[in-house]
């Protein structure tokens, strides 16, 4: 009696069986937990990693350069050395002026960007917040986004001359259209379920605007000011192409004249350079501003 007491009392399956223990799963050999996270999509990776990517991407493609021109595939006319394309680079700071063609592309980025986002922001928050305004003017916008900048050059030379008006309209232009239904899109798709709690506690529509709906759009709003940024480097040589005497563009087509392959080259390379210097000022801003945003590392 005293044995059989002892003993741990069996419990029947079914209703009231005590749950068993489930085993650890083992992990698979050779994968390991980093090497599957790195593959899952939109899974975080670390920051080093991510610079050693970056760079060893850049460096792929000069090595594909050098292979192909000091390799002799391509004629160094056709496809200068990186060093060639360094050389006249650095000929260009230093003898020809360049420096002030970069300011020069600068100036006229700055103030077409500016004005196309001065408009853009607010127009494109009231087109996605207000069914009134989105029936008014996103017909019209959708047209007009798929007419193409350069086809206005020549109605803006016949409007505005040839000076630097006409190049601040075609990046104006070439910008201004697809940004504002991109940041509609942004005030569009705040959740209605946000503005909803707001009124049920009591909001008014005043600040369910100001105080919810408009801090929601904002990380949106950079995001595509980032974006209109890199089509305002595309409409800038567009805009030089004609009639300039300084800028980026306008190396980039004297040099093309005088069959100066390595100066095009360095040119295309500096608007990539300044590019990616905007659009890192453009990232830190975001972080800056918007830490509380929620945001797959990009």
């Amino acid at each position: 009696m005293t044995e059989r007491a002892s003993q741990p009392p069996v419990v029947a399956a079914g209703a009231g069986a005590l749950p068993q223990p489930r085993r650890a799963p083992r992990r698979r050999r050779g994968g390991g937990r980093g090497r599957q996270s790195y593959l899952t999509p939109r899974a975080p990776i670390p920051r080093w990693m991510r610079t050693a990517l970056a760079f060893g991407g850049g460096l792929t493609v000069i090595a594909l350069w050098s292979a192909l021109s000091y390799g002799g595939v391509y004629d160094e006319f056709f496809l200068p050395t990186p060093t060639t394309v360094a050389s006249a680079w650095w000929d260009m700071i230093t003898k020809q002026g360049f420096a002030s063609d970069i300011g020069a592309s600068a100036g006229r980025i700055g103030l077409g960007f500016l004005l196309a986002a001065v408009i853009a922001v607010p127009l494109g928050i009231a087109i996605g917040s207000f069914r009134v305004v989105q029936s008014y003017f996103e017909p019209t916008l959708a047209a007009i986004r798929y007419m193409p900048a350069s086809a206005f050059i020549p109605l803006l030379i016949l409007w505005l001359g040839i000076g630097e008006q006409e190049k601040v309209a075609v990046i104006f232009l070439g910008v201004f259209f697809s940004l504002t239904l991109l940041i509609a899109d942004v005030s569009a798709n705040v959740p209605q379920s946000l503005l909803n709690i707001s009124y049920t506690l009591g909001a008014s529509r005043r600040k369910v605007f100001t105080r919810v709906l408009l801090p929601a759009c904002w990380p949106g709003v950079l995001d595509n000011l980032r974006i209109g940024m890199g089509w305002a480097w595309t409409y800038l040589i567009v805009a030089e192409l004609v009639a300039a005497s300084s800028g980026i563009g306008h190396v980039i087509l004297a040099s093309s004249r005088t069959l100066s392959t390595d100066q095009v080259i360095a040119g295309i390379l500096t608007i990539g350079a300044l590019g990616l210097i905007t659009d890192g000022l453009f990232r830190w801003a975001y972080r800056m501003l918007f830490p509380y945003a929620e945001r797959t590392a990009r």
